[in-house]
C-alpha cells in the first residue's frame, strides 16, 4: 500500500529526516530554524516560512543532495513583509 511502510521504511525516513534537518542548520548563510522537515519513502516535504524565495529555493537544493532523498515537496511560504 502506497500510504503504508515497512519498519525499515520507517527508519530509513527518520534518519533522512535527521539528516536533512542538520544539513539545513548547517547552512552557513541561513539557518531555516523555521523550516519543518517529514519524510515518507524518501520524499521529503518542506514546510514552514523563510524571508526570501532564495532561501526557499536553497533550502530545497539543500534538501536533494542528503543520501537516500528520492524527492523533495517544497511547501515552504514566503514570510510576509511587514513595516
Amino acid at each position: 500500500d502506497r500510504y503504508e511502510r515497512s519498519t525499515g521504511e520507517y527508519i530509513d525516513d527518520k534518519g533522512i529526516t535527521v539528516r536533512v534537518k542538520s544539513a539545513l542548520g548547517d547552512s552557513p548563510e541561513y539557518k531555516f530554524k523555521d523550516v519543518n522537515v517529514t519524510s515518507f519513502k524518501g520524499t521529503v516535504q518542506l514546510s514552514g516560512f523563510v524571508n526570501t524565495s532564495d532561501q526557499r529555493r536553497r533550502a530545497a537544493e539543500i534538501a536533494e543532495r542528503v543520501q537516500g532523498v528520492r524527492k523533495v515537496e517544497n511547501n515552504i511560504i514566503l514570510k510576509e513583509k511587514t513595516g
